[in-house]
C-alpha cells in the first residue's frame, strides 16, 4: 500500500495529480462495502469529485489544444490524441474538446463546475449547445440553460433546450436549421433527403447501402485526399469538394476494389470485403464486380498479394490497390485516417536510396503522418506484424517525461495498441 501526504496548499498541480492517481490506484482495488446504502452515498461522492477533475481536465486539455502540444508527440490533432493515447470513445472525446474549447467563454460554467456544483455532464450539454453561437448569444445562452439546470430539468431536456436556442438565433439570422427527424426506411435501399435554406444552401443527410458506399467511397476517396501542405480544409469540406467535381462532370472515373477468393467470383459462397473491412455477400460481390468502372482485385492462395513491384519513384495503380487491401487505415497505429485516403509511404525512405517502389517495400500514411515521418524519423518505430503488414509506432519526443502505460513494451516494439494510460482520468 502506498502512502500519501500532500500539503494541499503548497503542493504544485503535478504532485496534486500524482497524489489522485496513487490514491484512485488505491481505491480501484478495494472492495465495495457491504452495504447498498453506504455504495450508493459513496457513488454520488465520487461522482462529484470526479466532476470536479473534469474541471481540471478541461483546463489540461484546452492549453494542449491552443498550444498544439499533441503534434510534437505525433498526432495530428488534439482528437486524435484523446482518442488514441488516452483510449477515449468518439462521443467523450467530442464532450470533452468541446468543453476544454468553450469553458473560457462559460464563466458560470467554469466556477460551478471547479467547485462541484455542477455536474459534468450538464457542464459539457450546455457547452455543445453554445459552440455554434456569437460569444455575444452565448451569454445569454449560458445563463438561460443554466436556470433550466436549476430547475431540475435533466441533461438531456436542457440539450433539447440548447438545440431550440440555436434554432430560434438560426431562424432570427435566417440561416438554414436542420430537416425534421429522419424517415424511418430500411437498410437495404440507399435514400437521401435535402433541405433547402433562404440563403440557397442545402442540408442534406441520408444512407447508403454497402453496394453504393462502395462506389461513393471508390468516386470520392481519390478526390477527397489533401491538395498539398497548404490544404488545411477537413475531410468533410474536402469531400464536399470532390462530390461537386464529380457533379459538375470534373471527374470521370471509378474505382471500387473488392477483396475475395477466385472462387467468390465464379459462384462459391465465401464473403468478400471492401478495402475498409466491410464485409460483402458472394452474391453482391459478382454485382459490383460486373457493374461497369469497378474494378475486382484478386488475391492468390491464402490471401498474399500478387506481386506487383515496379522499381519507379510512384507507386503504380495496381500498387495502390494492394496497399488499400492491406491497410484500412493509415500504418501509424495510433491513426484512424482511412487507407483511401492515405499517401503510398517508402518505407525506408525512397530519397535514400533504401527502399525501391515495391509491393513489400511500401505502405500506406495519411498525408499528416508522412511529412511527420519525415521531419521526425526518431519518432517512428517502424515493425512488422505477423501478416507482413508494415506498423508504424509513435514515440515520445526527445527529452520528454516518461510515461508508464497499460500495455506498453520497449521503445518501437510491437504489441496491443497502447489505448489507456494509468495517469489519465
Amino acid at each position: 500500500m502506498q502512502s500519501v501526504t500532500v500539503d494541499l496548499e503548497a503542493a504544485s498541480i503535478m504532485q496534486l495529480v500524482e497524489a489522485v492517481s496513487a490514491i484512485a490506484a488505491e481505491l480501484a482495488q478495494r472492495e465495495a462495502p457491504e452495504s447498498a446504502a453506504v455504495c450508493l452515498e459513496l457513488t454520488e461522492d465520487l461522482a462529484a469529485a470526479a466532476d470536479m477533475q473534469e474541471s481540471a481536465l478541461a483546463g489540461f486539455i484546452r492549453r494542449v489544444d491552443a498550444a498544439g502540444e499533441q503534434k510534437r508527440w505525433g498526432f495530428p490533432s488534439t482528437r486524435a490524441w484523446l482518442r488514441s493515447r488516452l483510449g477515449m470513445r468518439e462521443n467523450r472525446t467530442t464532450e470533452r474538446l468541446i468543453l476544454a474549447r468553450q469553458r473560457h467563454r462559460l464563466p458560470q460554467v467554469a466556477e460551478r463546475l471547479a467547485a462541484g456544483e455542477l455536474s459534468y455532464g450538464y457542464a459539457a450539454t450546455v457547452a455543445q449547445s453554445v459552440a455554434r453561437l456569437e460569444d455575444t448569444d452565448c451569454t445569454g445562452a449560458e445563463t438561460t440553460l443554466l436556470s433550466f439546470v436549476d430547475q431540475g430539468f435533466s441533461a438531456a431536456k436542457v440539450a433539447v433546450f440548447g438545440r431550440r436556442i440555436c434554432d430560434v438565433i438560426a431562424e432570427r439570422d435566417g440561416t438554414e436549421t436542420a430537416p425534421g427527424q429522419d424517415v424511418k426506411r430500411g437498410y437495404a435501399k440507399s435514400w437521401i433527403t435535402s433541405t433547402g435554406s433562404l440563403d440557397g444552401g442545402r442540408y442534406i443527410k441520408g444512407w447508403l447501402n454497402a453496394e453504393d458506399a462502395a462506389i461513393w467511397d471508390g468516386t470520392l476517396a481519390p478526390l477527397a485526399k489533401p491538395a498539398g501542405p497548404d490544404d488545411h480544409r477537413d475531410v468533410g469540406e474536402r469531400t464536399a469538394a470532390a462530390l461537386s467535381s464529380v457533379l459538375s462532370g470534373g471527374h470521370k472515373a471509378t474505382k471500387v476494389t473488392v477483396i475475395c477468393d477466385l472462387e467468390t467470383l465464379t459462384g462459391g459462397n465465401a464473403p468478400a470485403r471492401l478495402t475498409d473491412g466491410t464485409p460483402i455477400p458472394a452474391a453482391q460481390a459478382r454485382r459490383i464486380a460486373l457493374s461497369a468502372g469497378v474494378s475486382p482485385l484478386l488475391l492468390g492462395r491464402g490471401h498474399t498479394p500478387l506481386y506487383l513491384g515496379y522499381r519507379e519513384r510512384f507507386a503504380s495503380t495496381a500498387q495502390r490497390q494492394v496497399l488499400e487491401t492491406l491497410y484500412p487505415t493509415c500504418a501509424v497505429r495510433e491513426c484512424e485516417i482511412p487507407g483511401t485516403l492515405c499517401e503510398v509511404d517508402h518505407v525506408n525512405g525512397w530519397a535514400l536510396g533504401n527502399s525501391p517502389t515495391d509491393i513489400d517495400q511500401l505502405a500506406l500514411t495519411c498525408g499528416w503522418h508522412n511529412r511527420f515521418k519525415h521531419t521526425s524519423p526518431h519518432q517512428i518505430g517502424i515493425t512488422k506484424d505477423p501478416d507482413g503488414q508494415y506498423v508504424y509506432r509513435l514515440l515520445p519526443p526527445p527529452g520528454a517525461r516518461s510515461r508508464t502505460r497499460t500495455g506498453s513494451g520497449p521503445p518501437g516494439s510491437i504489441g496491443p495498441p497502447d489505448t489507456t494510460a494509468n495517469w489519465a482520468a
